[in-house]
């Protein structure tokens, strides 16, 4: 039995995983959705203290109150900033970080350090005009530069992201992330790409480990392993039974490796 501690990305909570539970804890696993302050059924908690430490010691509090040992900590998209900070401050119950469709934030980097000049000047202004100052409104489906890839979503899956979408507090991605201790390097870690609509899969991670810099070395190590999934950035709406079962895999660490400097076999 793996017990999993899932952390969604922006605008969304623990609602968004709730068929990906059901088909975990089908399989005999233990799982704890996270929903962040200020979002999901805690939108109401929200202040404009509301930052990233907020939303790390939310998940610090979560991982504290399971009964298990260690956890597989998934982070989609957003998530994966807070799941690392409360990593940094929990590395000895850390089984698994899985990073799920998601970026490669360090010490130091904001979410709107990670995104474009134009998606940030977005957020600020929505921030700014519809959003009191501290809080980021969920914008329109349509705005593909903030939701991602939603092409396989249906028209029920469109329907609840849009209505449980709540604002994002403009805290969360404008505080650095500040790790409390570097991640030990054998830390069992998996990265997920969703790459239906040409996202970035095994190979472009490949690609960068090929040109040798020593920064991307890390993404070649023994304990890391990459799985692909064909469907949006939004799986655990498109295709939540998939998404499950190479999360199983992912525990049993099944992950495709990297060689350093070479590209994976074809």
């Amino acid at each position: 039995m793996t017990a999993y501690v899932l952390v969604s990305g922006g605008y969304t909570a623990g609602w968004i995983w709730r068929d990906v539970a059901a088909a975990l804890r089908a399989d005999g696993h233990q799982v704890f959705p996270a929903t962040l302050t200020g979002l999901g059924d805690r939108r109401h908690l929200a202040t404009p203290d509301t930052d990233l430490d907020t939303h790390i010691e939310d998940l610090v509090q979560l991982v504290d109150h399971v009964e298990e040992p260690e956890v597989v900590l998934v982070g989609h998209c957003y998530g994966i900033h807070p799941a690392l900070g409360a990593a940094s401050r929990r590395p000895e119950r850390i089984a698994r970080l899985v990073y799920l469709d998601a970026g490669l934030p360090g010490d130091g980097d904001s979410g709107m350090d990670l995104v474009t000049e134009d998606v940030r000047e977005y957020l600020f202004e929505r921030a700014r005009t519809e959003g009191d100052g501290v809080r980021v409104p969920p914008p329109e489906l349509s705005e593909q530069r903030v939701w991602g890839d939603l092409q396989d979503l249906g028209p029920a899956e469109r329907e609840q992201l849009a209505g449980f979408a709540a604002p994002m507090p403009l805290g969360v991605l404008t505080q650095p992330l500040r790790m409390e201790s570097a991640l030990p390097p054998e830390l069992p870690t998996t990265g997920i790409f969703c790459t239906l609509g040409g996202g970035p899969g095994i190979a472009t991670i490949a690609g960068l480990v090929a040109t040798g810099e020593p920064r991307f070395a890390a993404l070649a190590r023994p304990t890391v392993g990459y799985f692909e999934l064909a469907t949006g950035h939004w799986p655990m709406l498109s295709a939540p039974l998939d998404l499950a079962k190479v999360l199983v895999r992912a525990a049993a660490d099944e992950g495709e490796r990297l060689s350093p400097g070479a590209p994976p076999a074809v």
